[in-house]
């Protein structure tokens, strides 16, 4: 039996969250800005007042609808009642079973307190969305996108190799319901149909980026010391055309690509097993403070 005690609970946490697109018109132009057709399923992770479900109930095959406002829930169940090719599941997207082999996309838009979250299971599940086009903190967007929006990220090098990242639709706080104190914009994720790591190098890859990030260091020398010897960093800089007093966000993705290949060729095995583990050791210390981030907010907005 359902504890709706609880869930009224969890609905209050959830509505501070989340703000709510309110035009028809604009989720309409967001979905022509996408590539998202009659023959797609598409997943939409907290529909909320099912606003966007609508819209993807007219121009795709199949809408999974995923809820864990309860309240929400029950309202999107009764809406979409009689709608055939929506379905309204009750959970949580984090721990929801996603399909493992049929292709899919996502088109959402997102509570920004789990963006982390959320973007890590979209781009890490065995069985990755063909494209996903989600709404969230244009701050978030940019950290995930890197150049040419911004400067590289830990989060963008991570990312690159295997997606395409890129920002298409900036929106407006009055977009929303209530109004966001912050900018939005949708970004568009697409999987790259040849990654640019080779498979057997992803490993290495993620904790190469791990280990440059969470080195101590004001600048590349510093924190590629224990890994490259003067002459190769020396050599590096002049052939990739960065200076060594660089910070590691100086650097763009290609050039980034370029460091590790020579990375993979020329360092020994033993000064590669420095890096090994490094990117594991980081996604235990963001599980840490996404919660510790998740309870203050919660807690600030009892």
């Amino acid at each position: 039996m359902v504890n709706k005690n609880k869930k009224l609970r969890n609905n209050k946490k959830l509505w501070h969250s989340q703000n709510f697109l309110h035009s028809t018109k604009l989720v309409s132009d967001l979905l022509q800005k996408s590539s998202i057709n009659k023959d797609d399923t598409v997943i939409e992770i907290g529909p909320g007042k099912g606003i966007i479900t609508k819209q993807l109930a007219k121009q795709c095959k199949k809408v999974y609808a995923i809820e864990y406002d309860f309240c929400l829930y029950e309202k999107l169940k009764h809406l979409f009642g009689d709608t055939k090719n929506v379905e309204i599941i009750y959970g949580d997207f984090l721990k929801t079973d996603i399909p493992s082999n049929d292709k899919y996309k996502v088109f959402s838009s997102i509570p920004y307190n789990i963006t982390a979250e959320i973007l890590s299971r979209l781009t890490s599940v065995s069985n990755i969305p063909e494209d996903s086009y989600i709404i969230l903190q244009e701050e978030a967007a940019r950290k995930y996108a890197g150049d040419p929006y911004n400067k590289e990220s830990m989060r963008s090098l991570l990312l690159k190799p295997y997606f395409d990242l890129k920002i298409i639709y900036r929106l407006k706080n009055t977009d929303f319901t209530p109004v966001p104190k912050v900018n939005s914009v949708m970004l568009h994720i697409e999987k790259r149909s040849n990654a640019l790591v080779e498979i057997q190098e992803t490993d290495l890859y993620k904790d190469f980026i791990s280990y440059i990030f969470k080195m101590k260091g004001r600048n590349l020398r510093e924190r590629l010391k224990y890994i490259f010897s003067n002459e190769q960093l020396k050599r590096l800089s002049k052939n990739i055309e960065f200076k060594i007093t660089d910070s590691p966000t100086d650097l763009n993705f290609k050039q980034w690509l370029k460091v590790f290949q020579y990375f993979i060729i020329g360092v020994s095995s033993e000064k590669q097993k420095l890096v090994y583990g490094c990117y594991s050791k980081f996604l235990n210390e963001q599980k840490k403070i996404n919660k510790i981030h998740r309870n203050r907010k919660s807690y600030n907005k009892l």
